[in-house]
């Protein structure tokens, strides 16, 4: 039981407590009169990155630039070859009723790494956890100009989803300018943060999870899943599911031909084939996807999210096991 009910799974359950709340309890737009929850996820969304920018570890960063090779291929994954296995399938989908679909797992492949679950697994597998640290700090930082930017190339002209000039201001005022500001004050800052940093981490899942029940409201107010038949859904978690594999396998096929040893082979799987929640809960709004589009965009980083949380705790697990097996 208590491994069913750990923090990251309790969290699980969470998300899709949310869910079945927007369903039962949907939050009606006529409610922001008595609180506003669209202002309080968008000034969340600010301080997630102000506290990003408190928490990042400048000495860490600094100290781990040599290792260039590994982070190259780390940061080569999360942006290169996630988004090209997707591409691959675009003229398939180009013009027809599945285009979406494909959209929303490439909405998918670009984001980032995740931060706080990288680096966990990867110490858990015995793996090289100060790349681990460099490589989750260094990708929230690429994703924030690689993700709109691989977007744009299909969002704009595609879903008329809003000018580019009002998403590169979301992203300068709710992303960017948060970030640069924690940077700046992390000095001062930074005990604060380390002393809290439990709660801290509380706050953005409590950000993530409203992000889920508005965007599940709305999909249940204007009955978005009536023309969303069960198909789809097997489409969406086959896809990601084969996502993971493929880009882990890739990975660690590559490793190996650049011979990495097991410790640095463990960071490259790990931290490359990562996608961050909080991430895509982010730029969903940062990016103006419609309202009728949100939950199409957020189920498959949903699914990923809860995949890669359950099949990598259990993969590293048995690294472990077996790194123990091998000293003995």
């Amino acid at each position: 039981m208590a491994k069913v009910f750990n923090k990251q799974n309790v969290f699980l359950f969470l998300l899709m407590g949310m869910v079945v709340m927007g369903k039962l309890i949907p939050f009606d737009k006529s409610y922001n009169q008595y609180f506003n929850l669209s202002a309080f996820i968008d000034w969340g969304i600010a301080a997630i990155f102000l506290l990003y920018g408190l928490k990042l570890n400048l000495k860490e960063v600094v100290k781990d630039i040599s290792n260039w090779k590994l982070h190259l291929l780390i940061q080569s994954g999360t942006f290169i070859l996630f988004p090209l296995l997707v591409l691959i399938f675009y003229p398939l989908v180009k013009g027809t009723e599945y285009y979406e679909i494909w959209l929303s797992i490439f909405f998918l492949a670009t984001l980032p790494s995740t931060v706080s679950s990288s680096v966990v697994m990867v110490s858990i597998a015995k793996g090289n956890v100060t790349s681990a640290i460099f490589n989750a700090s260094i990708s929230g930082l690429i994703g924030i100009v690689m993700t709109p930017l691989l977007m744009s190339f299909f969002l704009t002209s595609q879903s008329g989803s809003g000018d580019q000039g009002e998403v590169m201001q979301q992203l300068l005022m709710k992303v960017l300018l948060p970030i640069v500001l924690g940077i700046i004050f992390n000095p001062v800052f930074k005990k604060w943060v380390t002393k809290y940093s439990n709660i801290i981490a509380e706050f953005d899942k409590l950000i993530i999870l409203l992000i889920v029940y508005e965007s599940f409201s709305t999909a249940f107010i204007e009955n978005i899943f009536s023309s969303v038949p069960p198909v789809i859904f097997l489409i969406l978690a086959f896809s990601v599911v084969f996502l993971f594999f493929a880009v882990y396998n890739i990975l660690k096929l590559i490793s190996g031909k650049m011979k990495f040893n097991a410790k640095d082979t463990i960071t490259v799987t790990f931290c490359g084939s990562k996608k961050s929640l909080v991430h895509g809960s982010l730029f969903l709004l940062v990016l103006n996807i419609p309202d009728d589009k949100k939950v199409l965009f957020l189920l498959p980083v949903m699914v990923y999210h809860s995949f890669q949380l359950f099949y990598v705790s259990w993969l590293a697990s048995k690294i472990a096991e077996r790194s123990i097996g091998n000293k003995e």
